[in-house]
């Protein structure tokens, strides 16, 4: 598996599940058009982009190519790459017919077919992890600092995640991978909450 340095941006779970089998990295969901009404979700894509970089690897149908275009609108595309997977015809195995395209989504495509599509787009193969490089920030210091496991943790999670302006919906899971990728382990103990 292969540690590259920017974050994934893909349409969907499944989606998310076939890349993890081939990246090491942040993989962030649009929730398909979920994102277009979705103002926390485009800032998250902003805040990852600018800290780490993005690559958008979406279906290569017409609904993928409109979500990509509207990743382009919202940000910086001089902080975003684009990766594309080929048009191979078939379904995927958990649905009972093709898409409306005949395509295999993101989906439906071998870990070594995605991996060749992030390495052609540039991605940053990273041998260190994310920016830090010292330790990652661990669960245990995320109750260390009272955002998981104690009575106000939730309220501390969206005081937290509203001084980020990242998604109030983020769980605490969520919240320690973003904070891994835009923040060092020393920088969150010295938040003030």
């Amino acid at each position: 598996m292969l540690k590259i340095r920017e974050a994934v941006v893909v349409e969907g779970r499944y989606d998310k599940n076939a890349l993890s089998q081939a990246v090491d990295t942040l993989i962030l969901e649009t929730s398909g058009f979920g994102l277009f009404n979705d103002r926390e979700k485009q800032q998250l894509l902003r805040l990852i982009a600018r800290a780490r970089g993005l690559i958008v690897l979406t279906d290569p149908d017409g609904a993928g190519f409109v979500i990509r275009n509207f990743i382009r609108s919202c940000v910086d595309p001089a902080l975003v790459k684009h990766a594309y997977i080929p048009d191979v015809y078939g379904k995927e195995r958990r649905k009972r017919s093709p898409s409306k395209e005949g395509k295999l989504g993101v989906e439906g495509m071998e870990p070594q077919v995605l991996l060749d599509a992030l390495l052609r787009a540039g991605a940053t193969v990273d041998e260190t992890g994310p920016r830090q490089s010292g330790p990652p920030i661990s669960k245990a210091d995320m109750y260390f600092m009272g955002l998981s496991g104690r009575e106000n943790s939730r309220e501390l999670r969206r005081r937290l995640l509203k001084q980020l302006d990242l998604p109030e919906r983020l769980t605490a899971d969520g919240l320690l991978a973003v904070l891994n990728s835009v923040m060092s382990r020393e920088e969150f103990l010295s938040l003030h909450l």
